[in-house]
């Protein structure tokens, strides 16, 4: 291996590193666990990360949960981005139920319609993870509708 790829693949290791990955409801961050400890061990002052995650959702009703980037700088600052409300979250929230099914495959927790799941594939079409991907909007959906199966919500025509 030479020089350059193995200084390539050190500053990738770097860089994963400084990333961290959650789920937050939206205007509910709180220095408790889980996320203090996380924060805390990067050194990222974690009342000043929950006043500014706070402040940048509280234009989003209360309670929602949502995927959040924190990436961490050498010098223990940090930047903050938020994603769109996870797909089980609108799923969920289209059917009407608060959980999904204990036993998937056996019991129906829900269900939605091909609409709903196209409209859900809509506003997660321009999510990061797929965009980055360059996934189709029929892929989005059928990604939604497994993530349906693995719920226990079943998907009508209508």
């Amino acid at each position: 291996m030479s020089k350059i790829s193995k200084a390539a693949k050190t500053v990738r290791k770097a860089d994963v590193g400084n990333v961290i990955r959650a789920i937050v409801r939206a205007g509910q961050a709180a220095p408790g666990p889980p996320l203090g400890p996380v924060l805390g061990q990067r050194g990222i002052p974690i009342g000043q990360f929950c006043k500014d995650f706070n402040e940048k959702t509280k234009d989003i009703k209360e309670g929602i949960p949502l995927p959040i980037k924190v990436f961490v700088k050498p010098d223990r600052t940090y930047d903050l981005k938020i994603n769109q409300p996870t797909v089980s979250y609108f799923l969920k929230a289209a059917a009407g139920i608060e959980r999904g099914a204990g036993k998937t495959g056996h019991e129906v927790a829900g269900m939605v319609t091909v609409k709903h799941v196209y409209e859900i594939a809509r506003v997660k079409a321009q999510d990061e993870s797929f965009a980055l991907q360059n996934m189709s909007l029929e892929n989005v959906v059928r990604c939604i509708i497994g993530s349906a199966r693995s719920l226990g919500i079943r998907v009508v025509n209508e």
